[in-house]
C-alpha cells in the first residue's frame, strides 16, 4: 500500500491544487503557542518539544491501528495518502524561482538581488553568490518538501513523514530559543539519513566519481549541515559552473531540477522494488 500512496501523492502533488488547500497550518501553529506559554517548557525544552510532537503523533498511530484491520486495510488508506500530502513542504518552489529565473534571463541584476531578497530569502554581496546561494536553495527546497518526506514515509509510514513535517514547522514557528535549538537538533538528526540518500542518488544519476572524491570525507560527518552537503553535492554531480548573467545562468538551474527529477525517478524504482520484494 505505500507505494500505491506514494504514486496517488505525486499524481496529486502534478496535477491538482489539493496540497495548497489541504496543508492548513493554523491548529498546529495554536497547539504550539498553547505549549510555548507553558512555564514549564522554558526551564525544559526537550519535555516542551514532546509535549508538542507526541500527542499529535500518537493520535495518528492509534487511528492508524483502529483501521488497518478493517477492509484490509483500504480505511487506512486515505489517511496515509492525506498525511503524506500534508507533511510535504509549503510552497512551490518552482513557482518562487520564477521571478528570479526571468530577472536573470534578462541580465538584470538589480531586479534578480531583489526578487531573490523578497521570494527566497537570499541575501549577496556578488552575482557569482547570489546565483550559488539560489542554487543551494534549490537543491535544500526539493529536498526537504519532497524527498525527505517520502523517504521516511517508505520506510516508517505516516508517522515518521507527519513528525519530520511537524519537527520543520516548530523549528520555523517556535519563538523560544530553547525550543527552537532542540528542534533543530531533532531535525539535524532526521535529515541525517535521507541527506545521504538523496546526496548518493546523486552520484548515481550525475557525475559518480566527482561526488565520491569532493563528498567521501564530509559523507558520514555528523556535524556536516545536510544543506551544505546537498549543495555541493548537486554543484559536482551536475557539473554546474556557469552563473553568468544571461540564458547561460539559467539554464545551470534547469540542470539542477533535471538532476533532482532524475533523483526522483530512482528513489520511485528503488520503493517500487522494495514493494515487490517484501
Amino acid at each position: 500500500m505505500s507505494f500505491l500512496v506514494l504514486l496517488l501523492a505525486l499524481l496529486v502533488e502534478k496535477f491538482s491544487g489539493w496540497r495548497m488547500r489541504l496543508q492548513k497550518d493554523g491548529p498546529w501553529l495554536a497547539w504550539l503557542a498553547l505549549i510555548e506559554g507553558l512555564p514549564a517548557v522554558a526551564r525544559r525544552p526537550w519535555l516542551g518539544l514532546l509535549v508538542v510532537l507526541l500527542p499529535v503523533l500518537l493520535l495518528l498511530a492509534l487511528l492508524l491501528t483502529l483501521l488497518q484491520p478493517l477492509a484490509y486495510g483500504l480505511l487506512a488508506l486515505p489517511v496515509h495518502l492525506l498525511v503524506l500530502i500534508w507533511s510535504l513542504g509549503r510552497g512551490d518552489i518552482q513557482q518562487s524561482l520564477g521571478p528570479f529565473r526571468d530577472a536573470w534571463r534578462r541580465e538584470d541584476a538589480q531586479g534578480a538581488y531583489h526578487v531573490a531578497e523578497r521570494d527566497l530569502g537570499v541575501l549577496a554581496e556578488s552575482d557569482s553568490e547570489l546565483f550559488e546561494q539560489v542554487q543551494g536553495v534549490l537543491l535544500w527546497q526539493a529536498y526537504q518538501s519532497f524527498f525527505a518526506v517520502i523517504f521516511w514515509y517508505a520506510l516508517l509510514g505516516p508517522v515518521a513523514a507527519l513528525a519530520y513535517r511537524l519537527i520543520a514547522l516548530t523549528l520555523l514557528h517556535c519563538q523560544q530559543d530553547g525550543l527552537r535549538e532542540r528542534a533543530a537538533q531533532l531535525r539535524h538528526a532526521f535529515d541525517w539519513l535521507p541527506a545521504r540518500g538523496l546526496v548518493l542518488s546523486f552520484a548515481l544519476v550525475g557525475n559518480f566519481v566527482s561526488v565520491t572524491r569532493i563528498l567521501m570525507q564530509d559523507l558520514l560527518a555528523w556535524e556536516t549541515p545536510p544543506a551544505r552537503l546537498l549543495a555541493q553535492a548537486g554543484y559536482v554531480a551536475e557539473d554546474v559552473n556557469d552563473s553568468s548573467l544571461g540564458a547561460s545562468g539559467v539554464a545551470s538551474l534547469d540542470a539542477l531540477w533535471q538532476l533532482l527529477v532524475r533523483a526522483a525517478l530512482l528513489w520511485y524504482a528503488v520503493f517500487a522494488l522494495c514493494a515487490l520484494l517484501i
